[in-house]
């Protein structure tokens, strides 16, 4: 899946492009609209905290960097001479584990009073009045996506993210 943004100028051009989608089979769950505060949304997929903030990367990463420091405070705790290496490998899976959900906790507390990093460069046109539509697409279906999408607003730039699958597995 690949998600693409995209601006709308206006409600109703926003919700012939949802419906239009929906015709396409983008399931609802995958469409999402940010609009200015006060902005009514009647029917339209509103976006909601998980797609407004930062709180999935920031619990990935507080899993990696918590992880890791667990692990290494395990090997400092098997280091020390009380330490017996029968038990060192409860002692790492403990501490990397308890490391790792502190990490993903803290992360997600931060992430979650953070905003969107990928959505910022969008912030002044939504403060304008226009709408950001998020749509989480299969790869191979992005082209024919966009195609919809500039039936409906010819001078539309869509962008994408990153797909979530490394290129070198």
């Amino acid at each position: 899946m690949r998600r693409i943004y995209f601006l709308v100028p206006d409600i109703t051009i926003t919700r012939k492009i949802v419906d239009d989608l929906l015709l396409a089979r983008v399931e609802e769950k995958h469409i999402h609209v940010i609009a200015k505060r006060g902005t009514p949304l009647e029917d339209l997929p509103e976006a909601n905290l998980l797609q407004k903030s930062d709180f999935i990367p920031a619990v990935e990463q507080g899993l990696a960097l918590g992880g890791a420091t667990g692990l290494l405070a395990g090997l400092v705790a098997i280091a020390l001479p009380p330490a017996s290496t029968v038990i060192a490998g409860g002692v790492l899976l403990a501490t990397t584990l308890a490391g790792a959900g502190v990490g993903s906790w803290l992360g997600g507390m931060v992430g979650m009073n953070v905003g969107n990093r990928r959505t910022k460069e969008f912030e002044d046109a939504i403060e304008a009045g226009e709408l950001l539509v998020l749509a989480d697409v299969p790869a191979d279906r992005v082209m024919e996506i966009e195609t919809r999408i500039k039936q409906h607003l010819p001078q539309v730039e869509v962008e994408q993210t990153e797909p979530r699958v490394p290129a070198f597995p």
